[in-house]
């Protein structure tokens, strides 16, 4: 039987996802968000929700733009230190040693560290709350090469992402491959 546990934002599992931004100076930035994920696919888009009172909120208004880089387990301490700070007060590229990259297709930094990066122009905004969730429209993907798979995208066990679990406030590595989609419900279907 199960136990209510109220009602929470609680969702298994939540990605991590690198926002990259221009402040007003021009200055790239970062920040960890885990309240976001694919929302549309034509045309593709990715949410990402954040706080008005986050640095970044105000970057994505001022640019209509922002890019998600997704790191690789090695780095989750930089992660973590990304999603502690604020760029108001800390320069967080300099203190962990990541690199910004100016994208060329829209006015904000990716990390050229992570193996892949979305880069995305401001759709839609919605008022959710405490949270405001940004609705890019991807314009590119990113990736390096040893991270694509057989069929030129990138692969999950090659890039090896990372996830958050909120209410435990711990990071997850990525599980095995337990098949293939859209093959392993034939074996039950009834047509």
């Amino acid at each position: 039987m199960k136990k209510s546990v109220g009602a929470k934002a609680l969702v298994f599992p939540t990605p991590i996802f690198i926002v990259g931004t221009y402040d007003k100076e021009g200055k790239p930035n970062i920040m960890t968000a885990a309240w976001g994920g694919i929302c549309c696919s034509k045309p593709p888009c990715v949410c990402v929700s954040i706080r008005k009172q986050r640095h970044t909120y105000e970057n994505i208004g001022v640019h209509q733009a922002f890019t998600v880089s997704i790191p690789s387990e090695k780095y989750v301490r930089e992660v973590d230190y990304v999603g502690m700070v604020s760029g108001k007060n800390k320069d967080k590229f300099k203190v962990t040693g990541l690199t910004a990259v100016k994208s060329e297709v829209v006015n904000a930094p990716y990390v050229k560290e992570f193996p892949f990066v979305l880069e995305c122009k401001l759709r839609h905004t919605f008022e959710l709350g405490i949270h405001t969730q940004f609705v890019g429209e991807i314009m590119d993907v990113k990736a390096e090469e040893e991270v694509l798979g057989a069929n030129g995208l990138p692969d999950i066990e090659k890039v090896k992402p990372f996830s958050y679990a909120p209410e435990y406030m711990a990071y997850y590595g990525t599980g095995k491959s337990l098949g293939k989609a859209f093959s392993l419900g034939k074996e039950i279907r009834e047509d």
